[in-house]
C-alpha cells in the first residue's frame, strides 16, 4: 500500500480529524475514502437506482413539447 504525504494547515486537519471520528473511521481511511467518492467514474447505485422511482414524471418529449421559457423582466 502506498503512502501520501499531505500538508495542511492547522483549521483543515481538525476539520479532517473531526470528521473522520464522526464517520468512526481513521485519518487515513477517511482521506482514501473521500477521494474514492471525489474520482468515482460512474453515479453510485442509490442514485442509479432512482430511475423510474417518479412514475408520474414527464418523459423527455412531454418536458420539450411544454410552455417555452417566459420572457424576463427588463431591470
Amino acid at each position: 500500500m502506498a503512502q501520501v504525504t499531505l500538508y495542511v494547515d492547522d483549521e483543515t486537519l481538525r476539520r479532517g480529524k473531526q470528521a473522520a471520528k464522526s464517520a468512526g473511521l481513521s485519518m487515513s481511511a477517511w482521506v482514501s475514502e473521500l477521494i474514492r467518492q471525489r474520482t468515482r467514474q460512474q453515479w453510485p447505485d442509490e442514485v442509479r437506482e432512482l430511475a423510474g422511482a417518479w412514475l408520474d414524471f414527464p418523459s423527455a418529449e412531454q418536458l420539450r413539447k411544454g410552455p417555452q421559457d417566459t420572457t424576463r423582466e427588463e431591470l
